[in-house]
């Protein structure tokens, strides 16, 4: 089996530019694929930087447009981010192929580091997950919108305090002398699939998914799925407080995930961790939990 060329649709950014050139070296490595080619893409999400990501929040503010590249074959491979797919209204004509790598799943200071952060210290970032569990370590911590490609994050850092980053954006961009920080997953916990690069091809391009078969990591891809699972249930999107991170026994295939769920303003926050074998049935019912004894709390208050 082989096919000559695999048009790869992506977000025209630095780091999704990077990720699509990884993926296609990938392919080409698993000596199936001749070349590729990189369809470019300009997202809702690239396009209007002016406004914070809450206000734009509907699901696949930064995928839509890569995907319909697909649909309408100007490209055969949708590259994303894991962590920016939507976890419904998904094309039925889309499968998640492949998840053929993932990074450090954990986010990075830029500027201070934690324990240098004291009362009133300025925090940049543009996400709700990040907000609520670095407030509960930094009381009083002062949170301002961070938008823009890395290299224009990085340029927004507030002095004598920090900017939040992904981790895995940093290593992919060859930046990490710039992190002050790596968090721990025990401080925060990492946003639904961050790390790991999804791909997308259209259902009924059977040998192009057997193709991306060949490249895809099937620990990583498990443990997204569990991720996606939970936030699937939840019915969160971009913006949700919400965060979930999944590993796999190399030994039993055991998956662990842990995740949480808190309101807006932080006030209420309940994480819980559970393990199984299936991914989606695990990722289901830890939300179920989760959902449960948030309620009871709410009624409580």
């Amino acid at each position: 089996m082989s096919i000559s060329v695999v048009r790869l649709a992506t977000r025209s950014s630095p780091l999704a530019l990077v990720q699509s050139h990884a993926v296609g070296r990938r392919l080409i490595e698993s000596g199936h694929v001749s070349s590729y080619e990189l369809v470019r893409v300009s997202t809702e999400g690239d396009i209007r930087l002016d406004v914070a990501i809450a206000e734009i929040a509907r699901q696949g503010v930064f995928t839509a447009e890569v995907e319909v590249a697909v649909l309408d074959g100007r490209a055969d491979v949708a590259v994303h981010s894991a962590k920016d797919l939507p976890s419904s209204n998904i094309p039925p004509e889309l499968v998640l192929a492949s998840v053929p790598m993932r990074a450090d799943a954990r986010d990075a200071l830029v500027g201070a580091k934690l324990r240098e952060l004291g009362d009133g210290a300025t925090i940049a970032t543009g996400s709700a997950r990040r907000r609520v569990q670095l407030a509960a370590l930094v009381p009083g911590a002062r949170f301002v919108e961070l938008r823009g490609n890395i290299a224009t994050r990085l340029t927004k850092v507030p002095h004598a305090g920090a900017a939040v980053f992904a981790y895995a954006a940093l290593v992919r961009l060859e930046l990490t002398d710039r992190a002050s920080e790596v968090l721990g997953v025990e401080s925060v916990l990492p946003q639904v699939g961050q790390g790991a690069i999804a791909l997308r091809c259209r259902a009924s391009d059977e040998e192009l998914r057997e193709v991306l078969s060949m490249i895809d990591d099937v620990a990583a891809h498990r443990a997204v799925l569990a991720e996606r699972a939970y936030l699937a249930r939840l019915g969160g999107g971009c913006d949700a407080p919400v965060g979930a991170y999944a590993t796999v026994d190399p030994k039993t295939s055991e998956i662990t995930l842990e995740a949480l769920i808190a309101s807006d303003d932080g006030s209420r926050m309940i994480r819980r961790t559970s393990r199984g074998d299936n991914p989606v049935e695990l990722g289901r019912s830890l939300a179920e939990e989760l959902i449960s004894a948030f309620a009871a709390i709410s009624e409580r208050e």
